[in-house]
């Protein structure tokens, strides 16, 4: 949504043009309307802005400049025509999680993607991530992911934004946006760098949803995409652990 809890997601454009580092601004008012400054950190920013096409291709994930006077300023790559989803995920200073989205729409003609069908594995620069677990629309999920390359399970990924891996979920029917929880930190000397990840996730409903890992390694932040499948299959209410951890 454009405005929840009181607060409001403005761009301060909605239409763009094709190119690469196009600027893009935007400000977060309260109720009152005024500009919000202050925020808590959240995996070491104060704001997480990720912007993909409407048919779930191009996602980027990025973290903007703000200014004295409340505006958000970045660039982002608009690629190719089409509409665009805006996401800020944020907390207001002594206040709860929040995500905001608006729309961009970027001139031309253009023929949006198909979702690619659902699969346990992708691959992104020569690395190959498989995901293990079941997704269950209503409950709590887990899902682990692992790394490897070549054939080979990387065990030395390099901690982004104070975690081993940052899962985005949209929900493909509406690109709902789901917020997803990693399992530990690293430095809390329990979680191993790789090759798995482990992230709680609560799916609403039974459909396909398209999962964005980012994960660090060889000094490199890299995006494996794909597509998972929530059915409305039920597990033990043993089994169903509720983590407290913050993130996405």
């Amino acid at each position: 949504m454009s405005s929840n809890n009181g607060y409001i997601l403005e761009l301060a454009t909605s239409e763009a043009s094709v190119g690469s580092n196009v600027p893009l601004q935007f400000r977060i008012l309260d109720s009152a309307g005024t500009p919000l400054t202050r925020y808590t950190d959240t995996h070491d920013k104060q704001l997480h802005l990720i912007v993909v096409g409407l048919d779930l291709t191009g996602i980027q994930h990025v973290h903007p400049e703000l200014d004295e006077n409340g505006n958000w300023h970045l660039s982002v790559d608009f690629d190719h025509p089409g509409d665009y989803r805006v996401f800020a995920d944020f907390t207001p200073d002594g206040g709860d999680g929040i995500t905001l989205s608006a729309d961009v729409r970027v001139a031309g003609s253009y023929e949006p993607r198909p979702l690619p069908a659902a699969a346990s594995a992708t691959t992104v620069d020569g690395y190959t991530v498989s995901v293990e677990g079941e997704a269950h629309a209503g409950q709590t999920s887990k899902l682990t992911l692992s790394v490897s390359r070549d054939g080979i399970p990387v065990t030395d990924l390099q901690p982004y934004l104070a975690a081993y891996g940052h899962l985005v979920a949209l929900r493909a029917s509406d690109l709902a946006y789901l917020h997803v929880h990693p399992d530990g930190y690293p430095g809390d000397g329990v979680t191993p760098a790789g090759p798995a990840i482990t992230f709680y996730a609560n799916m609403p409903s039974a459909e396909d949803y398209r999962l964005f890992l980012d994960f660090k390694h060889g000094d490199v932040v890299r995006t494996a995409e794909f597509t998972l499948t929530a059915d409305n299959a039920t597990t033990p209410e043993s089994e169903r652990a509720h983590h407290a951890h913050h993130g996405h």
